[in-house]
């Protein structure tokens, strides 16, 4: 399989060539690939749009390291998997009023920054190089989510300056609570400051860097988790948007890697959203902490050699 998904992301986009490889054997592998790829799509659509972690989030680290997809290949398409992603959330969370545009709009001016910079400087990168940081932003997203495990809502919330002018406080209807849940804002400066960083690390993983944003509205600005997910999910698509260019220039966005996945991540979006709607904080981030935990280590492996 990994030698197949190697033989896609630098044989198949020779349309010409594939077109005469396409027969007996080599074509049903070639089907078999793609609807493997649709699958795991599917699944990290909706564990992206769930938590607002992009479906990069899972994707990369799999092309990488279940089918041998170069990681420069695998973000390419991760890049346009993010995009679907928040495609497939953001018309459902504006309408139920779960993603605060005001903040999102706001952090934006630094994330597409970041991205614009990750992005310039990403494929400049050695492939171990990129693992080692991708393990390491998995590895301290599941701390941090761990750390606030068995929170529903946020407490002892301090609005800044900001928050207050630009009336960023907002509410939404929680159906699990069975209630209205108003919230305020507060860390307007340092969140930016850390939307730069998260847009540097989706510039330069294609990973839509969803942890990084939510980890910056759940810890620094208090937003509800639900809020923070959601948020996120309309954030990353712009991001990936502002990066996504470079990638396509340079080559590394393969359209025979690229449309299964971008397919499977925008079907499982779909499933995503309406799972957030009825799970409660507490076990979406348990859902996570599991799973970025397990990334974490297959990906620092990697970076070592032990993982190939």
């Amino acid at each position: 399989m990994g030698s197949l998904a190697g033989w896609i992301a630098t044989e198949f986009c020779q349309r010409r060539g594939a077109k005469d490889k396409l027969d007996g054997t080599m074509g049903t592998e070639v089907v078999l690939i793609l609807l493997a790829l649709f699958a795991v799509a599917l699944v990290a659509g909706a564990f992206g749009s769930l938590a607002g972690l992009g479906g990069g989030m899972v994707i990369v680290p799999v092309l990488t390291i279940f089918f041998g997809v170069s990681i420069h290949y695998a973000i390419g398409a991760s890049v346009v998997s993010v995009i679907a992603t928040s495609s497939g959330a953001a018309a459902t969370y504006i309408k139920a009023n779960l993603t605060n545009l005001k903040v999102g709009l706001f952090l934006e001016m630094a994330t597409t920054l970041g991205a614009l910079t990750g992005a310039f400087v990403g494929s400049y990168l050695a492939g171990p190089f990129l693992f080692l940081i991708f393990g390491l932003v998995l590895g301290f997203s599941s701390f941090a989510m761990w750390q606030k495990r068995n929170q529903e809502l946020p407490e002892n919330v301090h609005p800044d300056t900001w928050s207050r002018q630009l009336h960023l406080a907002d509410k939404y209807y929680d159906s699990v609570l069975q209630r209205e849940v108003p919230y305020e804002v507060q860390g307007t400066r340092p969140a930016l400051g850390l939307m730069y960083i998260a847009g540097i690390v989706s510039g330069l993983l294609g990973i839509g860097s969803g942890a990084l944003k939510v980890l910056a509205m759940d810890l620094t600005m208090k937003l509800p988790i639900k809020v923070s997910s959601a948020t996120s999910n309309f954030m990353i698509g712009v991001t990936a948007v502002a990066s996504a260019g470079i990638y396509l220039a340079r080559g590394y966005i393969n359209p025979y890697l690229a449309a299964p996945v971008a397919l499977g991540v925008l079907f499982g979006s779909v499933i995503g959203t309406h799972l957030l709607m009825v799970l409660k904080g507490q076990v979406i981030r348990w859902l996570f902490i599991g799973l970025l935990v397990v990334l974490s280590v297959q990906m620092l492996l990697k970076a070592v050699g032990i993982f190939n």
